[in-house]
């Protein structure tokens, strides 16, 4: 069982088992609204004082201890220089691998764990150097960025429209089948899926599989949200099954789960060297460069911070129920099915009568949450809400959200 400092204290916490607080004191600390302004400055700082901001995929929370404490370190010690160019393997590498098989049960060879800029440039980086000529396939909705990679990569997006009306947000295999047989070469996964929450089981990630390999395709899989599995629900890295070494990578980060986004550390992770070697081998200016400050923040997470992450999901189990028993009373009609990965709730407001729900919010209500067309094109009556704040201010934004749209 690992130690960990605490207070100057010998702590010890087994990784597998969440925590709720160490010696009975909270890790998870909510930030008062100055300090959410100080903290975030785009989704705090870009709306007015009397806008309750609960949009863009940042969480109200301070940073984890062991992040803030490595970050503070490697500040006072100047580090604010080039980080090493390395293409693989290092203190990261044996961090993210170390995490990944008590999280998630995956063997990750640390050599192949590489420094990106942040999840999007990874992506980029990958379609760009790994796909084939050819269309990328992309499940809707999808986060913003991803709906204009394609056109900066230079391949065609076809779009792959969950069902909006489905009890439960599924990939549809014959349409994907159809898709590949029709000429696209990769499929631009999101697991777990953001906006809708959903996490992707075994089952239907075999089902991707086996369809990719019976058209020689290839699968980016943005994996990002992995950590924030909620209780009930299991996180299923796609390299973690049979028979994707040679035609997937992953991109990953601590920086949604551990609130740290502005410092600039993303990873692709391989199983399959040459695949690994082809990635390695880009010049620098094409990777571009990640932050020094960040890979610390990365290391500190992955090797420390299981338990402010184990206390983030109960939170965030918490803040699901409550948005739970908010919504009939505030907002009936609305439909949500129930969140199990992220903290982001995609919500169905179509009965309301808006078509864009999200502008009559802001406007009348007060509230910013995100709106669904910006990640379906064309959808109405959607928006995304952002759950990862304190119970107050998720229940002051659900009241403000029925006030103006019912």
């Amino acid at each position: 069982m690992p130690a960990r400092e605490h207070d100057g204290e010998r702590i010890a916490y087994s990784a597998h088992r969440p925590l709720a607080s160490v010696d009975g004191m909270s890790l998870l600390r909510d930030l008062t609204d100055d300090e959410a302004r100080a903290a975030l400055p785009l989704k705090w700082g870009t709306v007015p004082e009397d806008v309750l901001p609960l949009w863009v995929a940042e969480m109200d929370y301070a940073l984890a201890p062991p992040v803030a404490d490595a970050l503070q370190r490697a500040v006072a010690a100047g580090m604010t220089g080039y980080p090493p160019f390395v293409r693989g393997g290092g203190e990261l590498g044996r961090a993210h691998a170390g995490f990944a098989e008590r999280h998630y049960g995956q063997a990750v060879d640390p050599e192949q764990v590489m420094p990106v800029v942040d999840v999007t440039a990874g992506v980029r980086l990958a379609l760009e150097v790994l796909s084939e000529p050819g269309p990328v396939v992309l499940p809707l909705p999808a986060y913003d960025p991803q709906l204009r990679l394609m056109e900066v990569t230079g391949h065609e997006r076809w779009d792959l429209p969950l069902d909006p009306d489905a009890d439960r947000s599924t990939i549809d295999l014959d349409a994907l089948d159809r898709l590949f047989a029709d000429g696209a070469r990769t499929l631009l996964l999101t697991n777990p899926h953001n906006p809708t929450g959903r996490c992707w089981t075994r089952a239907e990630l075999e089902g991707v599989r086996d369809v990719v390999v019976r058209h020689g395709a290839r699968v980016v899989s943005d994996e990002i949200h992995g950590p924030l599995a909620l209780p009930g629900h299991e996180f299923v890295p796609y390299l973690s099954l049979d028979g994707t070494a040679d035609h997937a990578v992953a991109v990953v980060a601590t920086s949604k789960a551990f609130n740290t986004p502005g410092l600039r550390c993303g990873q692709i992770v391989t199983d399959h060297r040459p695949t690994h070697e082809r990635l390695a081998a880009v010049p620098m200016a094409h990777n571009e460069s990640w932050s020094p400050l960040g890979l610390v923040a990365a290391v500190a997470a992955y090797d420390d911070g299981d338990p402010w992450l184990a206390e983030l999901v109960e939170r965030l189990d918490a803040q699901r129920a409550l948005l739970d028993e908010l919504l009939p009373t505030h907002l009936p009609g609305a439909r949500v099915r129930r969140l199990e990965a992220t903290y982001l709730a995609w919500l169905d407001l179509r009965a309301l009568g808006h078509d864009d729900p999200a502008a009559v919010a802001l406007a009348t209500g007060r509230v910013k949450v995100a709106p669904g067309h910006a990640y379906h094109p064309g959808l109405t009556g959607h928006v995304r809400l952002n759950l990862a704040t304190s119970p107050d201010r998720l229940a002051e934004g659900v009241r403000r959200l029925g006030a103006a749209l019912v």
